[in-house]
């Protein structure tokens, strides 16, 4: 672990320089709802997170490659996405999106819930629906809130089946505030 977060201050320092591109962009995002955490492979974002960022560092080295590093050729992009969207300007993301830390089963619910309109949202019970698992309510719920990519991939659009918010990565005013950004602009 040591040795993980040694990396981690390394390769977030604003005097890193490595021997090349890293295999994997790291960097944070603060906006409107707090810091994100930003990981970006050769595939699209694989993070787009509320958790801390050892935490992801380390999912991240675990799951997809060691080389890690800040690359804003890479980050920023996203990062200019992330504005554009908290500022009601970006209704879709056009950075494709890396569910390479999700499930598979995680995976199917997140790809479902990328087709949620923007501005409107829906249900557990609908994605279960969506998905041929109608009554593993649960399971949806537990893939969602395991989403490695929030706001890119909206579940913050998915609410209770009684009109109730719903638990949220980034808490409940964040799940608001993003509806909110997106009920407005819609």
């Amino acid at each position: 672990m040591s040795d993980d977060i040694d990396a981690l201050l390394r390769v977030t320092s604003a005097s890193y320089r490595g021997e090349g591109p890293p295999e994997v962009a790291f960097g944070t995002y603060d906006g409107a709802v707090g810091r994100l955490v930003i990981a970006v492979t050769g595939r699209g974002v694989i993070s787009c997170s509320f958790e801390d960022e050892h935490d992801v560092y380390e999912r991240v080295s675990n799951h997809v490659g060691r080389y890690i590093g800040p690359n804003a050729r890479r980050l920023d992009p996203v990062r200019r996405e992330l504005d554009a969207y908290f500022s009601g300007r970006l209704r879709a993301f056009a950075t494709p999106v890396d569910l390479s830390l999700a499930t598979p089963f995680a995976r199917t619910v997140l790809q479902k819930t990328m087709a949620v309109p923007y501005g409107t949202t829906t249900t557990l019970e609908s994605i279960g629906e969506l998905i041929g698992r109608p009554r593993a309510l649960r399971a949806v719920g537990n893939a969602l809130s395991a989403n490695p990519v929030c706001v890119v991939v909206p579940c913050h659009r998915v609410v209770r089946d009684d009109g109730g918010l719903g638990d949220y990565a980034g808490g409940e005013a964040a799940k608001r505030h993003l509806l909110n950004v997106e009920r407005r602009a819609a």
